[in-house]
């Protein structure tokens, strides 16, 4: 380095050497392990099964690793041909600003005296005002007693056709032929989650959290689906009458659906500022916000995500 720099006009004289390893395969060799991977008859198998059958036939072309290490300069070491993995987008942003315009359903275990057996809790929940709209238990878990529930649940709460999304997840009592044919007689939108995808479901998930974290919920297995029955309504009662849920400022899912939540959140806020006028030393900042939630979204996307969030700072 230092003969260099004194003498600068000799540049520098390092060997312009280009090492490269004896065994070093050959663009043909790469070519043809290329092209016998993505052959039709090993184009969905990976190099630990090519390699095998390979030397079955008596031949040996590469190893493994060298298999993997073309394939992978070659870009390639993904899934080729028909092994694709499939892709699983994520469910259309769907929002409600009203009652009875978004519901979500799901099935939940409830255990029985018999080791292996369960009742089956089929809770369907309307997304805008969280008020469990429809339930039923049941011994078995099918399409059938899914339709059921849904065409009450119309009944009560006097759908029109085209009026409600329903979301789910993908298991096969949501996607069965008895579930998808009273869909369509009753004009129902459906929207299904991503599989083995939970968050996709978040509210219907939440709300089995909530019954089976409460206080009330037995110890002890059901001893009978009479017992199983009346446990799931009173609890779905003071779910929906006495529980004041947080998502929604703080009222009944029942005073919401009703749509008494705007009076009584305008009142809270009356209540708040005139504690504040009589004793305005107590509040270092403004008071609590009771604004009502005008619309509910689920599965937003990320923008739409980040824009609620700056929305939420700036109020």
């Amino acid at each position: 380095m230092q003969r260099w720099r004194n003498s600068p006009d000799q540049g520098d004289r390092r060997p312009l050497r280009v090492q490269s390893p004896p065994n070093r395969l050959s663009d043909l060799e790469r070519q043809r392990i290329l092209k016998l991977a993505n052959s039709a008859e090993f184009g969905h198998q990976s190099p630990c099964q090519i390699v095998p059958q390979l030397a079955d036939r008596g031949q040996y072309i590469a190893s493994e690793s060298t298999f993997y290490r073309v394939l992978r300069s070659a870009g390639q070491i993904k899934h080729r041909a028909r092994s694709s993995a499939p892709v699983w987008k994520k469910p259309e942003p769907l929002c409600a600003t009203a009652p009875n315009q978004l519901y979500s359903w799901d099935i939940t275990y409830l255990p029985t005296t018999v080791r292996g057996r369960h009742y089956y809790l089929y809770l369907f929940l309307d997304i805008f005002s969280r008020k469990a709209v429809g339930w039923a238990v049941y011994e078995n878990e099918l399409s059938d007693l899914a339709a059921d529930v849904l065409r009450d649940v119309c009944a009560r709460e006097k759908i029109q056709r085209g009026q409600v999304v329903l979301h789910s997840d993908n298991g096969n009592p949501m996607k069965g032929a008895s579930m998808l044919a009273m869909m369509q007689e009753l004009g129902v939108a459906r929207s299904l989650s991503r599989p083995a995808v939970s968050n996709d479901n978040p509210f219907s998930e939440s709300q089995f959290r909530t019954l089976k974290c409460h206080p009330t919920y037995p110890r002890k297995p059901f001893a009978d689906l009479t017992q199983a029955r009346a446990w799931v309504g009173e609890f779905v009662h003071w779910y929906n009458e006495e529980h004041r849920h947080s998502g929604i400022g703080f009222v009944t899912p029942a005073q919401r659906h009703a749509g008494l939540d705007v009076d009584i959140l305008k009142n809270r806020k009356q209540v708040y500022a005139a504690a504040r006028l009589r004793n305005p030393n107590r509040w270092s900042a403004g008071i609590r916000d009771w604004d009502r939630i005008d619309a509910v979204h689920l599965n937003p996307s990320k923008s739409d995500a980040a824009l609620r969030r700056q929305e939420r700072r700036a109020a």
